[in-house]
């Protein structure tokens, strides 16, 4: 039982897998959301969105998650303008967006001279450098999702399922709307720097896909996804201790294979329970 103990005994790894365990939790009711309502690409244009933000607070020396923050404020006010717009599909707006944000700051980073801003940290992360105050601030950020989802879960359940019965039962799906959007940049703006905005889509998405085939209701998939994420995460930095493999990467591969066994699993749970057919009599 050593080799699964083991890498657990270091301080660093300890604090990565607290840090994978908040960014599940804080994850897990927005992606939720988001695979529900079939907004994946929103979340992938909203990750790499940051990089302006991003690059212009690593430029002046200031704090990135304040430039993350900002840049995420302005992708989803982005979002919410362009989704009004009748001749422009939301499709369309958010692609708009995503390329010119991601511009942008590649146009920051090429402009400055010390090359300032790591690509490579902002792409990919690095869960294995988490600090104390990081989990103070996921802490914070869970807080807040926990609170957003639970006050919202009504309009965010008619907006999900039927936006012309939110509107007529007064839950303001513009607002609503506009509110989901922010608690999904919360939810990257907290994790990008432990998994990057490349991989943040794993804990985003892959655990509430995975525990749809098997849980009931909204609330189920969320707990399920939740528990999902900390199993990846978990299980990531385990075999990327023994294997010497980039950790933020293989817990992000991890909650992917989970959804593939996951409907692997679903499909033949339904082909097993399947009525056989009735015998023709000729």
């Amino acid at each position: 039982m050593e080799w699964l103990t083991a890498p657990f005994e270091v301080a660093f790894v300890q604090r990565a897998l607290w840090g994978g365990i908040l960014v599940s939790a804080i994850c897990a009711p927005a992606g939720t959301w988001v695979v529900l309502r079939g907004m994946a690409f929103l979340g992938d244009a909203m990750s790499h969105g940051l990089l302006p933000g991003v690059a212009l607070a690593a430029l002046f020396g200031t704090n990135l998650l304040v430039g993350a923050v900002v840049s995420a404020a302005v992708m989803t006010a982005g979002v919410t303008v362009l989704g009004r717009t009748p001749r422009l599909s939301q499709d369309t707006g958010i692609g708009l967006l995503f390329v010119g944000m991601l511009s942008l700051g590649v146009i920051i980073v090429s402009r400055s001279q010390s090359f300032a801003v790591d690509l490579t940290g902002f792409l990919f992360g690095d869960v294995l450098a988490v600090r104390r105050q990081d989990l103070v601030l996921l802490a914070g950020a869970l807080s807040v999702a926990l609170a957003v989802s639970v006050l919202g879960h009504r309009s965010f359940l008619a907006l999900a399922f039927d936006p012309g019965k939110a509107r007529t039962l007064g839950l303001r799906p513009r607002l609503a709307n506009a509110v989901l959007l922010g608690l999904l940049g919360l939810a990257i703006v907290a994790s990008f720097h432990i998994v990057g905005t490349l991989l943040v889509l794993g804990l985003l998405i892959a655990p509430p896909a995975a525990a749809l085939p098997w849980a009931r209701g909204v609330g189920g998939v969320m707990a399920l996804a939740a528990l999902l994420g900390v199993a990846a995460t978990f299980g990531g930095l385990l075999l990327s201790w023994h294997l010497g493999t980039a950790a933020g990467a293989t817990v992000s591969a991890l909650a992917v294979s989970l959804f593939f066994l996951s409907h692997l699993a679903s499909g033949l749970r339904h082909r097993r329970t399947r009525p056989a057919p009735a015998l023709e009599v000729n």
